[in-house]
Protein backbone atom coordinates (compact mmCIF):
# COMPACT_ATOMS: atom_id res chain seq x y z
CA UNK A 1 0.00 0.00 0.00
CA UNK A 2 3.11 2.29 0.15
CA UNK A 3 3.41 2.71 -3.74
CA UNK A 4 -0.81 3.56 -3.82
CA UNK A 5 -1.74 6.43 -5.83
CA UNK A 6 -5.18 6.10 -4.39
CA UNK A 7 -5.82 6.94 -8.21
CA UNK A 8 -9.32 5.19 -8.38
CA UNK A 9 -9.92 4.00 -4.68
CA UNK A 10 -10.14 0.96 -6.21
CA UNK A 11 -9.62 -0.96 -2.41
CA UNK A 12 -12.78 -0.68 0.36
CA UNK A 13 -10.54 -0.29 3.57
CA UNK A 14 -11.41 -3.85 4.30
CA UNK A 15 -9.63 -5.47 1.39
CA UNK A 16 -6.37 -2.60 2.13
CA UNK A 17 -6.62 -4.02 5.52
CA UNK A 18 -5.57 -7.90 4.02
CA UNK A 19 -3.27 -6.67 2.28
CA UNK A 20 -1.11 -4.35 4.71
CA UNK A 21 -0.70 -7.49 5.64
CA UNK A 22 1.26 -9.43 3.05
CA UNK A 23 4.07 -7.37 3.44
CA UNK A 24 8.14 -8.73 4.08
CA UNK A 25 7.72 -8.89 7.81
CA UNK A 26 4.57 -10.67 7.72
CA UNK A 27 6.39 -13.38 5.40
CA UNK A 28 9.66 -13.51 7.15
CA UNK A 29 7.74 -13.86 10.36
CA UNK A 30 6.17 -17.03 8.65
CA UNK A 31 8.77 -18.97 7.01
CA UNK A 32 10.73 -18.48 10.62
CA UNK A 33 7.80 -20.40 12.25
CA UNK A 34 7.44 -23.25 9.48
CA UNK A 35 10.91 -23.55 10.29
CA UNK A 36 10.17 -24.31 13.63
CA UNK A 37 7.21 -26.62 13.55
CA UNK A 38 6.04 -29.86 12.08
CA UNK A 39 5.60 -29.47 8.08
CA UNK A 40 1.70 -30.59 8.90
CA UNK A 41 1.32 -27.27 10.79
CA UNK A 42 3.06 -25.24 8.24
CA UNK A 43 1.24 -22.28 6.95
CA UNK A 44 1.14 -22.78 2.89
CA UNK A 45 2.96 -19.59 1.13
CA UNK A 46 1.64 -18.87 -2.11
CA UNK A 47 4.14 -15.97 -4.06
CA UNK A 48 2.76 -14.14 -7.33
CA UNK A 49 5.24 -12.69 -9.50
CA UNK A 50 3.73 -9.68 -12.18
CA UNK A 51 5.58 -9.49 -15.41
CA UNK A 52 6.44 -5.73 -14.71
CA UNK A 53 8.92 -7.32 -12.42
CA UNK A 54 10.85 -9.43 -13.68
CA UNK A 55 12.51 -7.02 -16.57
CA UNK A 56 13.94 -4.86 -13.19
CA UNK A 57 15.68 -8.47 -11.95
CA UNK A 58 17.40 -9.66 -15.19
CA UNK A 59 18.42 -5.87 -15.62
CA UNK A 60 20.08 -5.91 -12.34
CA UNK A 61 21.57 -9.01 -12.48
CA UNK A 62 22.32 -8.90 -16.03
CA UNK A 63 19.94 -12.30 -17.04
CA UNK A 64 17.42 -12.56 -19.69
CA UNK A 65 13.86 -12.40 -18.89
CA UNK A 66 13.28 -16.09 -18.35
CA UNK A 67 16.35 -16.74 -16.50
CA UNK A 68 15.67 -14.16 -13.69
CA UNK A 69 12.52 -16.14 -13.43
CA UNK A 70 13.75 -19.22 -13.11
CA UNK A 71 16.33 -17.72 -10.72
CA UNK A 72 13.62 -15.59 -8.30
CA UNK A 73 11.52 -18.84 -8.21
CA UNK A 74 14.63 -20.77 -7.22
CA UNK A 75 15.42 -18.36 -4.47
CA UNK A 76 11.59 -18.30 -3.43
CA UNK A 77 11.30 -22.07 -2.92
CA UNK A 78 14.63 -21.86 -0.98
CA UNK A 79 13.39 -19.62 1.47
CA UNK A 80 10.17 -22.04 1.64
CA UNK A 81 7.89 -20.22 -0.13
CA UNK A 82 5.52 -23.74 -1.47
CA UNK A 83 4.18 -21.92 -4.68
CA UNK A 84 5.03 -19.31 -7.08
CA UNK A 85 2.99 -18.01 -9.89
CA UNK A 86 3.41 -16.04 -12.57
CA UNK A 87 0.75 -13.36 -13.14
CA UNK A 88 1.66 -12.75 -17.04
CA UNK A 89 -1.38 -14.82 -17.94
CA UNK A 90 -3.89 -13.20 -16.10
CA UNK A 91 -2.49 -9.85 -17.16
CA UNK A 92 -3.25 -10.71 -20.95
CA UNK A 93 -6.98 -12.02 -20.03
CA UNK A 94 -6.84 -8.17 -18.40
CA UNK A 95 -5.81 -6.46 -21.52
CA UNK A 96 -7.73 -8.93 -23.64
CA UNK A 97 -11.00 -8.14 -21.49
CA UNK A 98 -10.25 -4.45 -22.25
CA UNK A 99 -9.94 -4.55 -25.57
CA UNK A 100 -13.59 -6.22 -26.07
CA UNK A 101 -15.18 -3.67 -23.22
CA UNK A 102 -13.76 -0.99 -25.41
CA UNK A 103 -15.41 -2.05 -28.87
CA UNK A 104 -18.36 -2.49 -27.24
CA UNK A 105 -18.36 0.73 -25.92
CA UNK A 106 -16.96 2.11 -28.72
CA UNK A 107 -20.05 0.49 -31.11
CA UNK A 108 -22.26 1.96 -28.53
CA UNK A 109 -20.93 5.29 -28.40
CA UNK A 110 -23.67 6.68 -30.53
CA UNK A 111 -26.49 5.06 -28.39
CA UNK A 112 -25.52 5.50 -25.44
CA UNK A 113 -24.13 9.18 -23.43
CA UNK A 114 -21.53 7.53 -21.05
CA UNK A 115 -20.22 4.52 -23.39
CA UNK A 116 -16.88 6.91 -24.28
CA UNK A 117 -14.34 7.89 -23.12
CA UNK A 118 -13.34 4.57 -21.49
CA UNK A 119 -10.41 4.68 -18.59
CA UNK A 120 -8.59 1.36 -18.13
CA UNK A 121 -5.47 1.00 -16.05
CA UNK A 122 -3.14 -1.58 -14.37
CA UNK A 123 -2.28 -0.40 -11.16
CA UNK A 124 1.15 1.30 -11.32
CA UNK A 125 1.79 0.79 -7.48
Amino acid sequence: LSDCLACDSCMTSEEGARVFQQNQKELFHVLNLNKKCDTSKHKVLAVSICPQSLPYFAAKFDLSVNDAARRLCGFLKSLGVHYVFDTTIAADFSILESQREFVQRYQQRNQEEHALPMFASTCPG
